[in-house]
């Protein structure tokens, strides 16, 4: 039935003559090129313990993501079907294994954290973002990259994790022994899932011509990805709260361009810099994960003081 499913929307596409393509495919590459930044901007200038929610919500999902992801090992459906024909280009942004879907998972995580932040204050805003999560999740399946069930299960997966994060936040605000026993605890959650992914078997499925289906090395980039910006958090989180007790300065009128100048050098690390010398140098699995560490790390440490310096002037 899911295949059946996204074939009607191939042939809605179809009928549509492609109409809203790329409408859909700019949602989905929003979620996962832009949004990630957000919880970043969200510390620097706005609001630095909803930056600290956002950035748990985003780095511990994306790493569970991942981790279910290489547990389930579940094709692309194109793969499953050869009847299914990827819109334009979103079948190359479409990384990893297919269940649950990390595009949905991004966009729930994010729009469902300025839901819950916004929802008693700018109630536009916040039914916007409820708008967003369904069109990003609706997205994935009109583009013929991910299944229905890839989608609800990124879905459900995101609210639980922002549920979850949200009453331990509150339980434990400020009780700084508590926030370290949780860093440790992630550190050893990082590690025990990267020896998970490269220790457990994979499906090593081939066509006809002998070629294989999935290469797994390939499918376990993202999961690396997702450890060593979890890792960035977690050690960026504890040297701001021992060290360097960063304070949002607001009033400055250096701050909202700071802001733009930190998420643009981000930007630019992840999408050109990273991948020409880190990621180039060290390979697909540790090169991103280094590359994706120094990057949290840089915002988390480098950057605050780059704006504390510079808004005291």
């Amino acid at each position: 039935m899911d295949i059946q499913y996204l074939l009607w929307l191939q042939e809605l596409r179809g009928a549509t003559g492609g109409l809203f393509d790329e409408f859909f495919n700019a949602l989905s590459k929003f979620a996962v090129n832009f949004l990630p930044f957000l919880p970043f901007i969200i510390f620097w200038g706005v609001d630095k313990k909803w930056g600290y929610i956002f950035m748990t919500n985003h780095f511990f999902g994306e790493l569970l993501n991942g981790v279910i992801k290489l547990t389930v090992c579940a094709y692309r459906p194109w793969i499953r079907s050869d009847l299914i024909e990827p819109a334009g280009d979103s079948k190359t942004a479409a990384t990893g294994y297919s269940f649950p879907s990390g595009h949905t998972r991004t966009a729930t995580t994010v729009y469902g954290t300025i839901f819950v932040w916004q929802k008693d204050k700018r109630k536009w805003l916040a039914v916007l973002c409820a708008v967003l999560i369904v069109l990003t999740g609706f997205s994935r399946n009109f583009l013929g990259v991910h299944t229905p069930q890839d989608v609800v299960v990124a879905f459900l997966e995101s609210i639980l994790v922002i549920f979850v994060v949200g009453i331990v936040s509150k339980k434990i605000d400020g009780n700084e022994k508590v926030y370290d026993i949780l860093t440790a605890i992630g550190i050893i959650v990082v590690i025990a899932s990267l020896a998970y992914i490269q220790l457990k078997s994979y499906p090593m499925d081939y066509d006809a011509a002998g070629k294989l289906l999935v290469d797994p090395q390939k499918m376990m980039n993202d999961c690396f990805k997702a450890a060593g910006a979890f890792l960035g958090f977690l050690i960026g989180s504890y040297v701001d709260r021992h060290y360097i007790h960063y304070e949002i300065p607001f009033g400055s009128k250096n701050l909202p361009l700071l802001v733009c100048v930190g998420a643009g050098l981000c930007l630019a690390w992840k999408e050109l810099f990273a991948p020409a010398t880190i990621v180039s140098a060290f390979g697909g699995h540790w090169g991103n994960f280094i590359a994706r560490l120094i990057m949290v790390l840089f915002a988390m440490i480098v950057w605050p003081l780059v704006i504390r310096k510079e808004c005291a002037e």
